[in-house]
């Protein structure tokens, strides 16, 4: 839902009152007054509901998750039963063979991060997808077995089952076998995305298979099932995490990756482990914010730019103004080019995070926003010597009976990964290894350049973008938000939370609203398709943004507890296929 924006006569008084030279004014006059934006559109109401609640990307799931909450199973347990059931009937993004991370907030207030993130093989190193004269190799990190990363999903569920859940292995994961061996209606979206895929997907033979059914494409209503996949759930199931990493399907991975190089081994398989990480805290304005740790820049970036967003009176301009646009394509470059040149394992880098997320950076950070002009991504200060995950990411939250939250976002990087899946598992494999540096200057595949810091080396995890936060009120649950979409991801979390905070908008208005994104380089301003007046765009232009329409971001799943009803409040994002459900 699009707010009218403010007056022009009230635009005209703080123009007035404004310490602008008459240049300025004039070219504000120009750019803002005859500002008009899109009419104002409906979004449907939230979904309300008393007990519990699930928001994911895809229907199943969601009941799924709900189901577990019904049977007596906390937030944790159905984020784990989610993860399974995912990785069936989503399998762009929804794994076995991928990583992510889980955010988790108890009752009681205590927060925690389980970072499930992949890891570089024991085979990488720094110049892995470099030949012999020093350029990249096409394709290296992003199709085929070199791609991928050691997984880190099916660790990371089950630890957090372990650590936090109250449901036994068997509960939680049997709904998901059950429908990887019935089957399950095949959706609009999900026989749409495997014929978007098919190129990638037929390049290997189990996944043309499984998949594309030999060029037979699933259409919406037919059965899909996966048998192959149902094995592998019911060796977790059984054997737990063993059954993975060390077992039968630990097996079947390093005999294959075997025949195709040895990148992943059975003992690079049987070292993961996950790593338990403290969340970051900030603030905006009265609300607390909890988010994401690295070696996800998610949470360092979100919170920058909100700190630097902070001092700007955000209503009074309104929402989806060209200079409510302006001041957020601002702080999303400055602290999008802190993400490339600073941040990666913490590990294996020191990042100066406290510095980073603190209120007195975010104001070195806005003196340099010039507010009538935008500036160059060139000029702005590089602070070291040297010159993301894609789409199919998914995220889902979840808030049980009893105050108990979690924030999960995991992905294989890619649409379907890097296009590989393992014989007789069924399972698709990362091609996370894409969201390191393959080198210092040159973009990967969302574009992003990045710096020293995320170089490949053994053991490492990749820097991510993924977003899972909460945010609180006098020190109480108040929302659990996240998104896919590579590093459109943190934008997409930020726009989300302005709306809401500043702009007074349902969680269904704060998702459904027009989102823009800029990454520092490419130096563009990316604006939704259709999603923006086009005087809003001359305005941002003749600002000197580089504005791009460029189709949709994000697939945003909310949840937000009401202060004032205690109701739970909760929304999917139209952009996507998903649902939310309360009981």
């Amino acid at each position: 839902m699009i707010r009218p924006m403010t007056t022009r006569k009230r635009i005209l008084s703080r123009l007035h009152n404004a310490s602008f030279c008459p240049k300025i004014m004039v070219l504000f006059l120009v750019i803002i007054i005859f500002i008009r934006l899109p009419s104002q559109s409906a979004s449907k109401p939230p979904v309300i509901a008393k007990n519990g609640m699930v928001a994911t990307s895809e229907s199943f799931a969601s009941r799924i998750g709900v189901n577990i909450l019904k049977k007596g199973g906390n937030a944790v347990d159905a984020a784990v039963a989610i993860g399974f059931a995912l990785a069936v009937t989503h399998p762009a993004a929804g794994n076995l063979g991928g990583g992510g991370f889980m955010m988790i907030r108890l009752q009681n207030g205590e927060t925690t991060c389980i970072d499930y993130r992949e890891r570089a093989p024991s085979a990488a190193s720094k110049n892995v997808y470099l030949s012999s004269s020093g350029s990249v190799v096409p394709e290296a990190s992003t199709r085929g077995y070199r791609a991928s990363g050691v997984p880190g999903t099916v660790a990371g569920l089950c630890f957090a089952l372990k650590k936090f859940g109250r449901l036994s292995l068997w509960e939680v994961i049997q709904p998901a076998i059950d429908l990887a061996e019935k089957g399950f209606p095949v959706s609009d979206h999900l026989s749409q995305s495997l014929k978007d895929s098919a190129k990638l997907l037929q390049a290997f033979p189990e996944s043309a298979r499984i998949y594309l059914r030999e060029g037979k494409y699933f259409e919406p209503g037919e059965t899909f099932v996966s048998k192959d996949l149902a094995w592998s759930l019911k060796v977790i199931r059984d054997q737990g995490l063993a059954g993975f990493y060390h077992g039968p399907i630990a097996q079947k991975i390093a005999q294959e990756y075997k025949a195709h190089g040895s990148w992943i081994t059975q003992e690079d398989l049987s070292s993961y482990e996950p790593v338990i990480r403290v969340p970051l805290q900030g603030s905006y304005r009265e609300y607390g914010v909890i988010t994401v740790p690295p070696p996800s820049s998610g949470g360092i970036v979100l919170l920058e730019m909100l700190n630097i967003l902070e001092r700007y009176n955000l209503s009074e301009l309104g929402a989806g103004s060209s200079q409510t646009i302006h001041f957020m394509v601002e702080a999303m470059r400055r602290s999008f080019r802190d993400r490339c040149e600073l941040m990666g394992d913490p590990d294996f880098v020191e990042i100066p995070v406290r510095k980073l997320i603190s209120k007195q950076y975010a104001e070195s950070l806005r003196s340099s926003i010039q507010p009538e002009k935008a500036s160059a991504t060139t000029a702005l200060p590089s602070r070291t010597q040297s010159g993301a995950e894609k789409d199919q990411t998914t995220h889902y939250s979840i808030v049980d009976n009893t105050g108990n939250a979690v924030a999960n976002t995991y992905t294989l990087n890619g649409s379907y990964g890097s296009g590989v899946t393992v014989a007789g598992t069924g399972i698709l494999m990362n091609n996370e290894m894409d969201d390191f540096t393959a080198k210092v200057g040159m973009p990967n595949a969302d574009g992003l350049i990045q710096g020293e810091s995320n170089g490949i080396d053994a053991g490492k995890r990749p820097l991510s973008s993924m977003t899972p936060t909460f945010l609180t009120k006098d020190g109480k649950l108040f929302l659990v938000i996240g998104s896919p979409g590579g590093p459109t991801i943190i934008n997409t979390v930020l726009q989300v939370i302005l709306n809401l905070i500043d702009f007074n908008f349902t969680i269904q208005e704060a998702i459904d609203a027009p989102r823009v994104h800029h990454q520092w380089l490419p130096d563009q301003l990316k604006v939704e398709i259709h999603g923006f007046a086009r005087d809003v765009t001359v305005a941002l232009r003749s600002l000197g943004h580089h504005v791009v329409a460029d189709g949709y971001m994000g697939d945003a799943e909310g949840i937000l507890l009401d202060p004032k009803d205690h109701f739970l409040k909760g929304a999917s994002d139209p952009r996507g296929d998903g649902l939310t459900v309360g009981y």
